[in-house]
């Protein structure tokens, strides 16, 4: 499997942008999937994700602004988020897992796409 993620860039705070993981290879909708954040000289940290069952979960962090979506047909993930704060500032991977959820041993990742909020 084959990870790409996409949509990041400059935004000023309160703004929104969508991220993007296209999938390739060897595909399978019951994967768990979603996304993870590192911001400079800090651990990778869960941000939103679809556990292998289909539900989704956020953490604490961006519940509330953030949205995670997918399209099976196309084999792709969103990130949608909105209200965006300094502190939302990072490179974000997605991630894709055999398992129940994502971890950050997860079998699958995505380059990464920088986020920048500016205050």
């Amino acid at each position: 499997v084959q990870l790409q993620a996409s949509g990041g860039g400059l935004v000023q705070a309160g703004g929104s942008l969508r991220l993007s993981c296209a999938a390739s290879g060897r595909t399978s909708s019951s994967y768990a999937t979603g996304w993870f954040r590192q911001a400079p000289g800090k651990e990778r940290e869960f941000v939103a994700g679809f556990k292998r069952s289909g539900g989704t979960y956020y953490s604490d962090s961006v519940k509330g602004r953030f949205t995670i979506s997918r399209d099976n047909a196309k084999n792709t993930v969103y990130l949608q988020m909105n209200s965006l704060k300094p502190e939302d500032t990072a490179v974000y991977y997605c991630a894709a897992d055999r398992g129940v959820v994502i971890t950050t041993a997860s079998d699958y990742w995505g380059q990464g796409t920088q986020v920048t909020v500016s205050s």
